[in-house]
């Protein structure tokens, strides 16, 4: 769980403490509200838990706010006027109302809450009928709003929150546009060590796919291939990798197409009879990429996943290069410096 300092709890107190105050006098003391009306509903609550524990939250920016909670409350009027039946207006309402939200940018979770009671409308909010959205939602909303606005700015928090500009670019840097990019992909609002983790590589990938131009692999790969068949000898396999000064060599049917590979390590170092075909100690869970492919896509692959060479296949899955863990070093190495 999060632990926050007592200075940010603090603040989250006094924020809270005034917001709400205001928030709910605004609404009570309005000439011509309703007084059987409640002047304060309960989803300020949620919504000032947002507006001064985590400003900078995209769910706790003022069009989230107040669209959000004015849009869902009237969705959630609609379906009480249009649907007889409670428990059906109830879950009708709610979840128009976060599809709504989410089509029209306004992501609130109080919104929801704002759907849930006017869609389940005691009797002063039946009698007020679409009233009720000005006076209390909008009123409580909006004043809320203005001490959320007020009261962050006044103790040094950017309000609404701004991004802090991009830093210098670099060579192969990751930059704001890059974790925007990534932050679009991101399908959670929620956040946890592992999607901070996720969203940095991808940031990552994006700064150097900017930095090569994308490149594709077919422009890397070496394309003079020392391969061997399924039923050529162990023999002839050592004699190729020592001819060859290579560490693995794929394993190929008639047609060129990657059904195995063999490393030095099996064919040196175990107890096997040289005339003994390769197929009986090549490993056969082999993973191809295609020529297409970008180059930054090879690192989590290098890297997390350990390979240290893949064959490249075509769209009709033909052998036609390899890349080796010292070619995409070279390749970043010259992308540092700028080549």
């Amino acid at each position: 769980m999060t632990r926050y300092p007592p200075a940010e709890i603090s603040r989250a107190l006094l924020g809270a403490l005034v917001g709400i105050a205001i928030s709910g006098a605004s609404a009570r003391f309005l000439p011509g509200t309703a007084e059987a009306l409640p002047w304060l509903i309960a989803p300020m609550g949620a919504s000032a838990v947002l507006l001064f524990a985590v400003p900078a939250s995209p769910l706790a920016q003022p069009w989230p706010v107040f669209g959000g909670n004015v849009i869902s409350s009237a969705i959630g009027l609609a379906a009480y006027f249009l649907l007889p039946d409670p428990l059906l207006a109830a879950a009708v309402g709610v979840s128009v109302a976060i599809a709504v939200m989410m089509v029209f940018g306004c992501l609130h979770p109080p919104g929801g809450a704002c759907a849930l009671l006017a869609a389940t409308a005691t009797q002063p909010i039946d009698d007020q009928g679409f009233w009720f959205l000005l006076a209390p939602v909008a009123i409580n909303t909006a004043a809320l709003l203005f001490i959320a606005w007020a009261f962050n700015n006044a103790i040094g928090r950017s309000y609404p929150h701004r991004p802090a500009p991009a830093p210098s670019p670099t060579a192969l840097g990751v930059q704001l546009d890059d974790i925007r990019a990534a932050m679009d992909d991101a399908t959670r609002l929620d956040v946890l060590p592992g999607d901070v983790v996720a969203l940095l590589r991808d940031a990552e990938t994006r700064a150097l796919d900017r930095r090569l131009g994308r490149l594709p692999v077919e422009a890397i790969m070496d394309t003079d291939i020392a391969t061997v068949l399924p039923w050529e000898s162990i023999y002839r396999a050592r004699a190729v990798i020592v001819q060859r000064s290579v560490k693995s060599l794929p394993v190929v049917d008639e047609e060129r197409r990657v059904i195995g590979i063999v490393s030095i390590i099996d064919l040196f170092t175990r107890d096997v009879v040289e005339l003994e075909p390769v197929e009986d100690m090549m490993t056969t869970d082999v993973t191809t990429i295609r020529a297409e492919t970008h180059v930054a896509d090879l690192i989590p692959l290098m890297t997390a996943q350990g390979y240290k060479i893949l064959p490249v296949v075509d769209a009709d899955d033909h052998l036609v290069g390899l890349i080796t863990r010292g070619t995409l070093i070279a390749v970043l190495h010259r992308a540092l410096l700028g080549e």
